[in-house]
């Protein structure tokens, strides 16, 4: 077992076959010099990038709160993030679709068109969460009973998932307007509201956790009553300075609700492939906590553990995705297709050089960050061969993210990219993990190790695709083709 860890280490470097061409003096001197290049991406990457590293933060300290609250607690929330997690992965599958259109929209400066596409993604936003909502507080029992068999587990998750699931709409509505700010652009507004109230909310969870500044203590029903007033606050706030600004977003009613069958065939061929594939893909995650969730209490504990870590690994990565999904989209909007594949290289460079870099960190420091839970030593144990499989297979997940997220939807190649995305991860990681877990009754890090397969077949199909060029669709000039026809 050490003999591989150590063969796994996040220092070894990543196989030819699913990576980016090696970037030569010649290629490194073109990123330097290519100041459109350098300056979009800084101006896009660092905002998103810092949302989500503030973001993930604050999830890693309501983690550690509840961690204080022993195995069942983190177990218990860990579980009920999964309802959050299928729905947050839906609306992803809606704002990703949405946002291919709007970038490209807006490489034409197509404001009308911009603002049907976020009628449609809000309509269908809306449409998951009242479905999420109805699972959360109708049914949760019968939810969470899918992946545990611990009672005190269920109840304790069913509990928190009552309170946050009034916050699902507030979230479909937000994700819809942000999206569309930042596929225009504007990305400094939507990150700035989210993360003062975000920090808003953990203050909310350690104060309603622990009983501090005279509430009560209401243990994990606190952290659900915080995160719910912070969804709402971030959802009125973002609409009030969308409204009272001068914002492409700020769309009337009418405005928004003008798209025909017509259009809305176009826009859904683009997006349903989209939101199948994050259904799909969601619903395949589930089945691998569903795994983790028959081996053990502390095998879902050490999982939620770190995968808390995982989420604050992936910030610039999810950050990168975002950004190229933009810059790429408007080149190809901007009839720049040579722009958008040359953009689409230099970015799979710079995020295997970057996960490799931060795999390295995870593998050193896992053991510190670790000792602020106050867990058990198999849970222990548990989360910290995880975290170095993780460590090691980091590039491979954040190439898949960006590859795919970034590069594949953004040039409208939702079909083939959903096709890559999932059939693995069914045909492949799945089987894998349910025979080690059940058939062989490998130890929790093992089965984890066996999940990972899935994505190195997907990035080697990933990193084809995108090096063939067969993914660049100018989807706007299909649309104003068709139009004019």
């Amino acid at each position: 077992m050490r003999a591989f860890f150590a063969f796994s280490s996040p220092l070894v470097p990543p196989s030819p076959l699913c990576s980016p061409l090696n970037p030569s003096p010649q290629t490194m001197r073109t990123f330097l010099h290519d100041e459109e290049f350098l300056g979009t991406l800084l101006k896009l990457w660092f905002p998103i990038a810092l949302q989500q590293l503030i973001f993930s933060l604050l999830n890693l300290l309501s983690m550690m709160m509840i961690g204080q609250l022993g195995d069942t607690t983190v177990a218990a929330f860990g579980l009920a993030a999964q309802i959050g997690f299928l729905f947050q992965l839906f609306l992803f599958g809606v704002s990703s679709g949405s946002a291919i259109f709007v970038a490209q929209f807006w490489g034409k400066h197509d404001v009308k068109n911009i603002r049907r596409v976020l009628g449609v993604s809000l309509t269908l936003g809306l449409i998951g969460a009242a479905f999420f909502a109805f699972v959360a507080l109708a049914i949760p029992e019968f939810a969470l009973g899918i992946y545990s068999t611990d009672r005190a587990v269920i109840a304790l998750g069913s509990e928190y998932l009552r309170i946050v699931g009034v916050g699902y709409p507030a979230i479909a509505i937000t994700t819809s307007y942000a999206v569309t700010l930042r596929s225009t652009g504007n990305v400094r507004l939507p990150v700035t509201i989210s993360v003062i109230s975000l920090g808003l909310g953990v203050a909310l969870n350690y104060a309603l956790i622990f009983g501090q500044f005279g509430l009560p203590a209401l243990g994990i029903r606190g952290s659900a009553i915080g995160t719910l007033i912070a969804r709402w606050l971030e959802c009125a706030w973002l609409l009030a300075m969308i409204y009272t600004r001068a914002s492409v977003a700020a769309a009337s009613a009418r405005e928004m609700f003008a798209f025909d069958a017509a259009f809305t065939r176009r826009v859904l061929k683009t997006i349903l492939p989209v939101m199948v594939n994050e259904i799909v893909w969601s619903t395949g995650i589930s089945t691998y906590n569903l795994i983790y969730g028959r081996i053990g209490t502390e095998a879902v504990a050490a999982v939620s553990i770190a995968g808390t870590i995982e989420n604050l690994a992936y910030v610039p990565f999810v950050g990168l995705a975002n950004a190229a999904a933009v810059m790429i989209g408007n080149r190809i909007g901007a009839d720049e297709e040579h722009k958008a594949f040359a953009y689409a290289k230099r970015l799979w460079q710079i995020v295997v050089l970057l996960a490799i870099g931060i795999g390295g960190i995870i593998f050193v420091s896992a053991d510190s960050i670790l000792g602020f839970y106050k867990i058990d030593a198999a849970t222990h144990s548990f989360a910290r061969n995880i975290l170095t499989v993780m460590a090691g297979g980091l590039w491979i997940k954040a190439s898949n993210i960006v590859l795919i997220v970034g590069v594949l939807r953004a040039g409208g190649d939702a079909r083939v990219s959903a096709i890559i995305d999932v059939a693995p991860l069914w045909l492949i990681g799945i089987p894998l993990a349910a025979i080690g877990a059940f058939v062989f009754g490998l130890p929790v890090y093992w089965v984890y190790l066996l999940t990972l397969s899935d994505e190195a077949v997907k990035c080697s199909l990933a990193g084809w695709r995108m090096l063939s060029k067969k993914w660049i669709t100018n989807l706007a000039q299909q649309h104003r083709q068709t139009s004019a026809a």
